[in-house]
């Protein structure tokens, strides 16, 4: 049986999710903080996936305490596969059903790639977690999601990086954009083979957004981009979660396969 997601018939509740549950993974900290706070203030309820979970409770404490709704954190290092399982499996016997997976947890790391070390350590870890980690973590829910038969939504947190290498000489980040570009292929092809189950997978690129991703930008770079970049300044969290928000939402029925662009006009500069 094919499913096939109903279109919007008018704007009333077309941009609603109060109720939905959504997974985060990362969502006690930087773009995953931000998400987490658009989809709160939107009425979800948010399952927050972090190694830290005692970051992650307190989180879940302070936006239940701000906004209420049923929020909580699970341990899990979205490397491991067991600890997907483990963590997947605990997250279903809470909320019974997921509408929304957002795989935002990610590494990154800057260096020359022949600096690695002998076991190319740096590289697998980025790897592992960047790319192994968010298909671990979305085949675990899409196969939920796909016996469930009511369909959902999985969106990908990449990176302009896995559009462009245009980074600098001095700061490499070979693993990073090349998990980024195999983030971005697989949501593709997972549009296609999701599709029959009425799952949409996209994925959302923010260009320069303050998060501890970018804490380590020389201050030269960041003053050059935020000179020429067509919006002049870095992108904030909570206007990666709106995105996100959206693309969850009713309005966005028919939008699957997308890698979708939030650089502030990044891209056109580099």
């Amino acid at each position: 049986m094919v499913i096939t997601a109903e279109p919007i018939k008018n704007m009333q509740a077309a941009f609603e999710i109060k109720g939905a549950n959504v997974i985060i993974t990362g969502g006690n900290r930087g773009i995953g903080r931000g998400i987490l706070e658009a989809f709160v203030q939107s009425g979800a309820n948010v399952a927050i996936v972090c190694r830290n979970v005692e970051s992650g409770q307190k989180t879940a404490a302070e936006v239940t305490e701000k906004y209420g709704g049923d929020h909580i954190a699970v341990k899990c290092d979205i490397s491991s596969l067991e600890n997907v399982k483990t963590a997947v499996a605990e997250i279903y016997d809470h909320y019974g059903h997921i509408e929304v997976l957002i795989n935002n947890a990610g590494v990154a790391a800057s260096g020359s790639f022949l600096d690695l070390d002998d076991t190319m350590s740096g590289w697998h870890r980025v790897i592992n977690t960047d790319l192994s980690g968010t298909a671990q973590m979305t085949f675990e829910v899409a196969k939920r999601m796909s016996e469930a038969g009511k369909g959902g939504e999985i969106i990908t947190i990449s990176s302009v990086g896995g559009s462009t290498a245009g980074t600098t000489p001095d700061h490499p980040k070979t693993s990073y954009h090349a998990a980024k570009a195999g983030v971005d292929h697989m949501t593709r092809a997972l549009a296609i083979e999701l599709g029959n189950y009425g799952i949409r997978v996209n994925a959302v690129s923010p260009g320069p957004t303050h998060s501890d991703l970018d804490a380590d930008l020389p201050q030269a770079a960041i003053d050059r981009v935020q000179t020429r970049m067509p919006m002049h300044r870095f992108g904030e969290p909570l206007e990666v979660g709106a995105l996100c928000v959206f693309l969850s939402s009713p309005a966005a029925v028919h939008i699957t396969g997308s890698v979708i662009m939030h650089d502030g006009g990044y891209l056109q500069i580099i």
